[in-house]
């Protein structure tokens, strides 16, 4: 059965707001443990040839497997657009990874889990460097 207009819209505003609870109870479960979330970034050097399978690997398996994970705030892929001030970029950097987790045992859990394991090469194969820059960051 086609879908019409309305439905689509239907559709797309649960699966939004679907979205938006997720994120909301994950909030609301960091704020009652008295614990800030945690963010990490990763500095990402990525093949230009690879770029779209990098991202289609990113937005269409690794998110949705990383967001099924306790402790999950929020996952992003971020393209540089240009450094505006400061000091210059280690050469070829050209994608931020960043990570939110409501803690630092909970992104543990999720780096030593098997979903992991099998899911990382998908980004990392597509990387000109393996050797990158990561830092790991508490919310305050």
């Amino acid at each position: 059965m086609p879908m019409n207009r309305r439905n689509a819209l239907k559709s797309a505003v649960a699966i939004a707001l679907a979205t938006a609870g997720i994120a909301s109870k994950a909030s609301a479960q960091t704020k009652s443990s008295g614990q800030l979330p945690i963010v990490l970034y990763c500095d990402l050097k990525v093949d230009p040839a690879r770029q779209q399978e990098m991202l289609d690997h990113f937005h269409h398996k690794f998110k949705p497997a990383g967001a099924k994970f306790e402790g999950f705030i929020d996952l992003k892929m971020l393209k540089l657009r240009t450094l505006i001030q400061g000091d210059k970029l280690p050469e070829g950097v050209t994608y931020r990874f960043q990570l939110t987790y409501q803690n630092e045992d909970l992104r543990q859990k999720w780096i030593a889990s098997k979903v992991h394991a099998d899911l990382w090469p998908g980004i990392e194969n597509t990387l000109t460097d393996k050797n990158f820059h990561v830092s790991l960051f508490d919310e305050v």
